[in-house]
């Protein structure tokens, strides 16, 4: 564990951020807000994550930053990592720090808030290339991780400790659910699997569709598994309790279903690079409402928020978007 000083940057938007409403979508009030980054150099912002003081952080893999963007004044601030940084997922700890996975430093970035200071976990010295992608923290505390070179890891975070164990084929989003379960997914191997928390090894659980490319995973209130499928164009929803599966193809003649994420009603939202958009699934009346972006090829990677807020990194353009359910 190695510690690096701190230096920031900070930006301010020219412009003022587009707002505009839905129609047609599941709630009236639903309406989408953006605002380009405004940063001197190119961010590559790719994960979001809510912060504890009302703004949004997001890594920025081109730059080697966290980001924090503040939707109430429209600054950006951006926070070096550390040489050879190259961030991809970002989420918020139960001690309100960012934690970030950083494929560039193969290690977990802890950037501590409101203070900024940031601590380094770094894999093992004898460990490959991880090519580290996304984590998640258990009930216990502790933090889980994917790396899409064949490892899923595990952050011990009271002792430092981190330990890695095989994972076969390119495990890439992960997720923890309310009964306390991490469930990955492997995008290479079309898979999702359950880690037993004690021994670090995983049950694979195969979809119900071939190659289809699960991408994300994401928990509802009830435990089931939701699943952006890349190639297939899906949104599958798996059930641990009964072992079943319920598949949804998203519309349109080319979906490609990258980010998924529930939110705190239950509903699901996955991103359409296919359709340049962001689409909510209600479970309950299995309907899609679409929430298009008037910039192309967007790109939205990865999907979080808080109550009555969708946030959209919009890798693509080098926008951050918010649609506010109501």
């Amino acid at each position: 564990m190695t510690s690096i000083s701190r230096r920031t940057a900070l930006h301010s938007l020219a412009g003022l951020a587009a707002v505009a409403t839905v129609p047609g979508s599941a709630q009236a009030a639903a309406s989408m807000q953006s605002w380009p980054l405004g940063t001197p150099r190119r961010t590559g912002i790719h994960d979001v994550a809510p912060a504890p003081d009302g703004g949004v952080w997001f890594t920025a893999q081109a730059s080697g930053d966290l980001g924090w963007f503040d939707p109430k004044s429209g600054r950006t601030e951006l926070i070096p990592l550390g040489s050879g940084s190259s961030p991809h997922g970002v989420i918020q700890g139960p001690d309100k720090a960012a934690w970030i996975t950083d494929g560039g430093q193969g290690a977990i970035v802890r950037v501590g808030w409101p203070g900024r200071e940031i601590r380094v976990f770094r894999l093992p010295a004898d460990a490959p290339y991880a090519n580290l992608n996304t984590a998640t923290f258990d009930h216990d505390g502790d933090l889980w991780f994917t790396g899409q070179s064949g490892v899923v890891g595990r952050l011990a975070v009271k002792s430092g400790e981190v330990r890695l164990s095989e994972a076969p084929r390119g495990p890439y989003g992960i997720c923890t659910v309310p009964n306390g379960d991490v469930w990955w997914c492997s995008l290479a191997g079309s898979y999702i699997a359950r880690i037993d928390r004690r021994s670090g090894e995983s049950t694979i659980v195969q979809p119900p569709t071939a190659r289809q490319g699960a991408r994300r995973v994401w928990g509802d209130s009830r435990g089931h598994v939701w699943v952006s499928e890349w190639n297939s164009g899906n949104l599958s929803a798996y059930d641990p309790a009964k072992k079943t599966w319920r598949t949804h193809k998203l519309p349109g003649s080319t979906p490609r279903a990258y980010a998924v994420y529930v939110d705190e009603r239950d509903k699901v939202w996955v991103s359409d690079f296919g359709a340049n958009a962001v689409l909510q699934f209600d479970p309950a009346t299995e309907r899609f409402e679409r929430f298009g972006f008037p910039r192309e090829a967007a790109s939205v990677r990865q999907i979080l928020g808080r109550p009555a807020e969708v946030w959209l990194p919009e890798s693509g353009t080098e926008h951050i978007s918010v649609i506010r359910t109501g």
